[in-house]
């Protein structure tokens, strides 16, 4: 009777070993098959990275500063190329914003080819004008030549009047409790603050200004409110934006930057634009 429920025991073990050993060979597979889905995922985004790269190097035009703003561009497809190839395909936050990214590339190499198409329309038309104008430049261009100097000095001095300036640009960690901190593993979020300066001849209205913030490995920190801005005809991405009402006074503002993943040692740098150009740069250490 003895030997019998000793065998029954051990007939019990076994089938717990049996289902455990089942049980464990299944998670292994399951992650097994997860690891690799995601490796999939980080190829097929690393092949798309590759041929938006090709698509970059078809690029050009006969203008030096598109050819410069397309050299900067493909300096950033190369990075993130690096950045990718260097992170964990388990790590699906960081795909994420790859992927976002990739887009907001790909946005901007659409933007590049509608304004070389469009140059290159304008110099065709140009240069099926130029016979005529060349006439008509021939009669009047001693005073043409006067006038657009004339012209040319007045807009220069409106122009730089009119500018709106900054001071004071400023960025600030920030902890749980809303105390400013300068350890980064206890950062949750930066402020970046600044002074819209007096200037009674700038235009009034509206005026959104941006952020670019870079990490101390001089990557751009961007949330999920990414948004592009131009300056000056070329398109940027913004770590972060605030609008205000501009009245020619003196305007204090401050631009939240949060929603980013985690903040590491070292150095932060600041831009600040509008829509005018760049208006101030500093600088943050965490330690």
């Amino acid at each position: 009777m003895e030997e019998k429920n000793l065998k029954n025991v051990m007939y019990a073990l076994v089938a717990v070993a049996v289902v455990l050993a089942g049980t464990l060979a299944y998670i292994w597979y399951q992650k097994t098959s997860l690891v690799n889905e995601l490796t999939i995922d980080k190829e097929n985004l690393t092949r798309e990275m590759i041929e938006l790269q090709n698509d970059y190097a078809t690029l050009s035009s006969d203008y030096d500063t598109i050819n410069s703003q397309l050299d900067s561009s493909r300096e950033e497809v190369s990075q993130l190329i690096e950045r990718i190839k260097k992170t964990e395909a388990t790590n699906r936050s960081m795909m994420r914003k790859y992927e976002k990214e990739l887009g907001t590339l790909r946005s901007i190499m659409k933007t590049y080819i509608v304004q070389i198409d469009s140059l290159n329309t304008l110099n065709k038309r140009l240069t099926a004008d130029a016979a005529a104008a060349r006439r008509e430049a021939a009669e009047s261009r001693k005073h043409s030549e006067k006038l657009s100097k004339e012209v040319e000095e007045l807009t220069g001095q409106v122009a730089a009047g009119s500018v709106i300036k900054a001071r004071g640009l400023k960025l600030e960690a920030y902890n749980s409790s809303d105390k400013v901190t300068d350890r980064s593993s206890r950062v949750t979020y930066m402020i970046a603050t600044l002074i819209l300066s007096e200037n009674d001849l700038a235009p009034k209205g509206p005026v959104r200004v941006y952020i670019r913030v870079k990490s101390p490995d001089g990557i751009l920190l961007v949330n999920s409110s990414q948004k592009t801005f131009e300056v000056n005809g070329e398109p940027l991405i913004c770590s972060a934006s605030r609008e205000v009402d501009y009245q020619g006074k003196d305007v204090e503002l401050g631009i939240y930057l949060n929603e980013i993943p985690e903040f590491v040692k070292g150095i932060y740098t600041i831009e600040a634009y509008t829509a005018q150009g760049k208006v101030g740069s500093a600088e943050l250490m965490l330690r």
